[in-house]
């Protein structure tokens, strides 16, 4: 629980987290505020095709506080200290405070999911409340089983940067393939012209927990399964990979 406390303590202090707590509460709560505006006109005549994703699509496409959160979590560890603080790695320190490189790896995750879970919140309220701004009466009600979903969706995405920058070491690499694959163009919907199992990919996947797709594949229940054993899957990957690292060094 200690481990769990410094840990949570060490992310708040980090100057990139309010840059993901910025961006994770309010970029959802623009992007369904644009899209209800551009869907206005036909949600009010009744002949809007897209209804059931008023809301939802800023928590679809608006992670991007999540991703910056996990990636920064794990990344900033391998960052090189000043000179006048000895020009060492914070990882050595946390290293040399929790001896076991498992319970170091839970005590982050654990960090990461707990703000996750509130930044999501946070971004739902902005959302919903920003959706009820432009639409009034004509907001569709928000279920919350596709809210807890949208929850989930968010944590895992924030567990699977976490997993993906303990690979690599560098923050980099994952940020930008994460988020250009959440914003810009989904490599699971290009894959999946050309085969289904792209579908099996863990945004997509993720996807199915709360958003009513044209070619829905799987249920949001199942769809919850595959990201979550994509998570863990990765986490086992990861540990595995940081404590033969560790070992060598």
């Amino acid at each position: 629980m200690r481990a769990f406390n410094a840990e949570l303590s060490k992310l708040l202090s980090l100057p990139g987290i309010w840059l993901a707590f910025l961006i994770g509460a309010f970029a959802p709560a623009f992007i369904a505020a644009m899209d209800s505006m551009a869907q206005k006109e036909e949600i009010i005549a009744g002949v809007s095709t897209r209804l059931s994703e008023v809301g939802y699509i800023g928590l679809a496409l608006g992670v991007q506080g999540v991703i910056i959160l996990g990636v920064h979590a794990v990344s900033s560890e391998y960052l090189t200290e000043s000179s006048e603080s000895g020009g060492g790695q914070q990882i050595t320190t946390s290293l040399t405070v929790v001896s076991s490189r498992i319970h170091f790896l839970l005590a982050k995750a654990g960090a990461v999911t707990v703000i996750s879970i509130l930044l999501c919140i946070v971004a739902i309220m902005t959302t919903v409340s920003a959706t009820y701004l432009f639409l009034g009466e004509y907001t569709p009600a928000f279920e919350w089983s596709k809210l807890l979903g949208a929850v989930c969706y968010w944590t895992f995405t924030a567990l699977l940067a976490f997993g993906i920058t303990v690979l690599t070491k560098n923050g980099t690499i994952p940020l930008a393939v994460l988020i250009i694959n959440t914003s810009v163009v989904s490599f699971s919907f290009l894959f999946s012209k050309v085969t289904q199992l792209a579908l099996y990919l863990p945004d997509r996947a993720g996807l199915e927990m709360f958003m009513f797709l044209s070619d829905r594949f799987l249920t949001p229940f199942t769809g919850g399964l595959v990201m979550s054993a994509w998570v863990v899957v990765l986490f086992i990957a990861s540990a595995i990979v940081f404590h033969r690292r560790d070992l060598a060094a």
